[in-house]
């Protein structure tokens, strides 16, 4: 459902010095019902590559698909292809969770009695019904990070992307994303998870592809990690392999 096949991205550095390669040939699969790990320090190149993969960001070299769709060529399907998410996800102050919800998916083409239908089952799932028409102005950061859940899950795409959607949160909002994302992985979902948090690694993710300098560095299940490496700590692997 993902496909990338040496992916890059080079950003002119200007002033006679050298361009910087913040993603240098990365390929990787991802399944449906698979959570894929992109682990990395920060700079490691993981927002970049979610960005290309988003279509935000133009590839300087490879190629990447989303759903069937590449992401050069045809970026309005891939876009109609994916759910987005992160920790910096803002909310309209003045608008209530409702209205921000419905929102988009209006502008995904969704309305009526599709649009409303598919908002109750995720206010019930989200357990957002409390807070429904709370202005996002007034609303907790779990409340803000479950309506931002909604909006990337309103038009039930195939294909989930997760940002480091926990940095930053309270512990208690943090397990209630990462609990709504196994619950997407079991009903099918492609989720590409990118993290620096071990835990979270080992909690969800199917296989993991570890980034340093734009490049990966080792990747497999965690369980193959630990055999090549001959080390039963992730976290020191991930330290020996990113110079930390």
């Amino acid at each position: 459902m993902i496909d990338v096949a040496g992916l890059s991205k080079t950003f002119p550095a200007g002033r006679g010095k050298p361009d910087h390669r913040a993603v240098d040939a990365l390929s990787f699969t991802v399944q449906p019902g698979e959570v894929f790990g992109l682990l990395g320090p920060n700079g490691a190149g993981k927002t970049t590559t979610l960005r290309m993969l988003c279509t935000v960001l133009k590839p300087s070299a490879g190629r990447a698909s989303i759903a069937g769709f590449d992401v050069r060529t045809q970026p309005t399907e891939v876009r109609r292809s994916i759910g987005f998410l992160s920790a910096n996800t803002g909310v309209y102050d003045r608008m209530t969770a409702v209205e921000m919800v419905a929102y988009y998916g209006k502008l995904y083409g969704l309305g009526g009695a599709a649009l409303a239908d598919r908002m109750e089952a995720l206010f019930a799932t989200l357990q957002m019904e409390e807070f429904r028409n709370v202005l996002g102005g007034r609303m907790s950061t779990g409340m803000k990070q479950k309506v931002s859940i909604a909006r990337a899950l309103i038009h039930d795409p195939p294909v989930l992307i997760f940002d480091e959607p926990t940095s930053g949160l309270d512990v208690l909002v943090q397990r209630a994303v990462l609990q709504n994302i196994l619950k997407l992985k079991a009903d099918g979902k492609t989720i590409l998870f990118s993290t620096h948090i071990m835990t979270e690694v080992q909690k969800l993710c199917d296989r993991v592809a570890i980034l340093a300098k734009g490049k990966i560095v080792a990747a497999g299940t965690v369980a193959e990690l630990k055999a090549q490496f001959a080390q039963d700590d992730l976290e020191e692997i991930f330290f020996a392999l990113v110079g930390a």
